[in-house]
């Protein structure tokens, strides 16, 4: 074995079959093609379909996927039953490199209580079935269930045996997620210290979350010297779910110097493929999580923003981009210092004084109190009407409007202009729209309307509208808002609030020139 292959981790992804056997998971035929599609993107090496005798639908999948990807080897689950394993092969022998991955249980748990069978039975079957799926292809797995609460001797003579009977892959499962990492990685020594022929065969370990260590097993079972690790998108699973395979393969890019170990998968594809995961199912990840969660790479604290600014490796350990994030997001809260602040004010274009600076900062300070995220357009009109604010150059002082199924749209509408009245009526598609048209006639301005969003601040048919107006100006988004009980007139009042806060905007550009 070279250098490379003792360094080289496979790949194996369960998302089809046991992430999806979790309760809100389920998947149809042409969603799991459209996710193993993505899967062979990301490069994974082994994609697990499904459990073809689970159901009808399950088979055609299963063979639908064997059928249309021709990168990764496609395994398929089946019970140690001659019968199940051969429509098994049915379901994946049209596959570029097909696995058959059989299971049966090993521990006395499950020996006595599920399957009422003696170990000498058990391993029978066991090789049995390995030698009967090797008929069909000398890519064949064996997995036995719950291995982790097994007598370790008995343990070492079923890998033995099945190895013996061909099996190419070994798989030892925390099934219950039960085992500690000092431990699970104890057991995969032991398997290499007893077991004569475990270099025939490849070891995989597939751990279960439940007591949140799936992780820690999974790497604990590579130094001891395993090589596969089954794991799936978003960790998965049943019950508490499986390894996530986004952090078990971050964690071996990331800690190389330790680990040792490198993968195949591209891992620029990992926010993708979690996205679309999340897009499938409808099930979303928590913000917290790892890798891809929406906070994985967010940062609130103003001295974690401070640090950031000043070199990135001081709170990233990876960049966002590694995994297919665009960019690092500078949250801007409660908890952000000043320093932060003056940085994102730069980057939207600001560059203001000190003295500036402090008066937007007080101002945001106050604002992040009593909303949990302050946002771009937040900033700009604290600029606008803090930093800049003159006597605005635009004012709404009437406003009729006619409408109806039966009539033309028209508006009247009476303003200040530089303290010069002014009025005009003209028509539209709707009454807001002659209300805008009018607007711009008597204002001689035509910016490009972005957005328009009309909220009701309380219940009821008498609530109060807040309607917002986005105009863009010289590349630049600028955000109006007004509050009236009349839509139409809340609707005219944010027009007119976008207008004044551009004025300020141009009055900050001629300060830059």
């Amino acid at each position: 074995m070279t250098k490379s292959d003792r360094e080289r981790v496979f790949i194996f992804d369960t998302t089809l079959r046991d992430g999806e056997q979790s309760p809100g998971f389920s998947m149809n035929s042409d969603e799991k093609l459209r996710f193993a599609l993505q899967l062979e993107k990301l490069g994974i090496d082994i994609i697990e379909a499904g459990f073809p005798v689970a159901s009808e639908g399950d088979f055609e999948s299963v063979q639908q996927i064997a059928r249309k990807i021709r990168k990764p080897q496609i395994a398929a689950l089946a019970r140690a039953d001659l019968p199940e394993i051969d429509q098994t092969w049915e379901s994946i022998k049209e596959a570029a490199n097909p696995r058959i991955h059989i299971f049966l249980s090993s521990s006395d748990i499950h020996l006595k209580h599920q399957l009422k069978k003696t170990r000498d039975q058990v391993l029978k079957e066991a090789c049995d079935a390995v030698k009967h799926a090797c008929a069909y292809t000398t890519n064949v797995e064996f997995s036995p269930m719950d291995a982790t609460r097994t007598d370790m001797d008995y343990l070492c003579d079923i890998v033995e045996a099945v190895i013996a009977h061909g099996a190419t892959t070994v798989n030892i499962p925390d099934t219950v997620g039960y085992a500690m990492p000092d431990e699970y990685g104890g057991l995969i020594a032991y398997l290499f210290a007893n077991v004569k022929n475990i270099n025939d065969a490849i070891v995989s370990v597939h751990c279960h979350n439940d007591l949140g260590v799936a992780i820690a097993n999974s790497l604990s079972g590579l130094k001891q010297g395993a090589r596969q690790v089954e794991c799936a998108v978003n960790g998965i699973g049943e019950r508490a779910g499986n390894a996530s395979l986004e952090e078990v393969v971050m964690a071996l890019k990331t800690r190389k110097d330790i680990l040792g170990f490198q993968t195949n998968i591209k891992t620029e594809h990992i926010y993708h493929t979690s996205r679309l995961l999340t897009d499938i199912t409808g099930i979303p990840v928590q913000p917290n999580k790892a890798i891809v969660g929406a906070n994985a790479f967010a940062h609130e604290s103003g001295i974690h923003q401070d640090g950031l600014i000043k070199k990135k490796i001081t709170y990233e350990i990876m960049t966002p981009q590694t995994v297919g994030v665009s960019e690092t997001n500078i949250v801007l809260g409660k908890h952000s210092g000043r320093h932060a602040i003056k940085e994102h004010l730069s980057n939207m274009g600001y560059n203001l004084t000190n003295d500036e600076i402090d008066k937007v900062f007080a101002r945001f300070k106050e604002l992040a109190d009593v909303k949990k995220e302050v946002f771009d357009e937040d900033l700009e009109a604290i600029i606008s009407d803090d930093v800049f604010r003159k006597p605005d150059k635009y004012k709404l002082i009437y406003l009729n409007v006619v409408s109806g199924n039966a009539a033309i749209p028209t508006a009247t509408v009476r303003m200040e202009v530089d303290g010069e009245t002014m009025q005009a009526a003209d028509f539209g598609v709707g009454p807001i729209d002659a209300t805008f048209t009018v607007i711009k006639t008597i204002t001689k301005t035509n910016h490009k309307l972005l957005k328009y969003a009309v909220n009701a601040i309380t219940g009821g048919a008498d609530a109060q509208g807040v309607v917002t107006v986005q105009l863009q100006y010289d590349n630049r988004d600028v955000t109006g808002r007004g509050a009236d009980p009349d839509v139409l007139v809340a609707s005219a009042k944010a027009y007119v609030n976008a207008l004044n806060r551009l004025e300020s905007l141009k009055v900050y550009n001629h300060k830059k020139r």
